[in-house]
């Protein structure tokens, strides 16, 4: 595993929702670059490691970019086997994509290892299916937060008729809720506003499109938290354990 990077995908908190196969590479790990989002628990895997902090975080001052790249490419170079250690997926919203391909053109062996993403194991832990047949029979995921800082299309995603995920929403919803709204998607559609995904201090506010904006800021929603948008987020099963998710209408 020498002179190699791998992108691991943390997962989104809960240390036991961590992959076999990102055990073995922290393992492995010489040198290890963490996001702010990676639960600190999951280190004791790569006991060896220097550990090197490069946050990135939506309203923080983050990491620059180009600089994790630099990082990434020097410690390849010296042959030191390294993880850069991302929370959720590496390729779902985690820059897993942009930074294998970076890596590629010079020369850099990377692999990609799958986390769970916050968006599934925040709605799982709320008793939420993404898909539920006869309600919904798709999933979209999507960023309220843009590269190029426009958003996305919610007229558009307002007609997929698929169960709408949006991650870094939280300082955007009067945008959500206005675009969707506008689009053509019912005022009462159910959403769970879902904050720390799976972590303990997980907590959960149900409410409607129409209502989002005023019960999020009664609720004192803060990031990172995802959105789950669809009639599947009036729809709540009992937890493993006999429990129901802790919610707030």
């Amino acid at each position: 595993m020498n002179a190699k990077v791998w992108l691991v995908g943390a997962g989104p908190g809960d240390p036991e929702l961590l992959t076999l196969k990102a055990v073995r590479a922290m393992g492995e790990a010489q040198v290890v670059l963490i996001d702010d989002l990676v639960n600190p628990a999951l280190l004791t895997h790569c006991p060896n490691a220097r550990v090197i902090p490069v946050g990135k975080r939506g309203g923080c001052r983050s990491t620059p970019q180009a600089f994790i790249h630099r990082l990434m490419l020097r410690y390849a170079r010296q042959g030191k086997c390294v993880v850069r250690l991302k929370g959720g997926d590496p390729c779902i919203f985690g820059r897993g994509g942009e930074e294998a391909e970076w890596l590629a053109k010079r020369g850099i062996a990377v692999e990609l290892v799958n986390g769970i993403t916050a968006g599934l194991a925040g709605a799982t832990q709320c008793g939420i299916s993404l898909t539920h047949r006869g309600v919904a029979r798709g999933v979209t995921l999507v960023t309220a937060h843009t590269q190029d800082g426009r958003g996305p299309d919610w007229h558009a995603l307002a007609k997929t008729g698929t169960t709408l995920v949006v991650y870094m929403g939280v300082s955007s919803l009067q945008q959500v809720q206005t675009g969707l709204i506008e689009g053509g998607l019912p005022a009462w559609m159910p959403v769970a506003m879902i904050e720390n995904a799976s972590l303990a201090q997980q907590r959960e506010c149900r409410s409607s499109l129409a209502d989002m904006c005023r019960d999020a800021l009664a609720f004192q929603l803060k990031s990172p938290a995802v959105l789950v948008i669809g009639e599947v987020a009036a729809h709540t099963q009992t937890m493993p354990d006999g429990r129901m998710a802790e919610r707030s209408a």
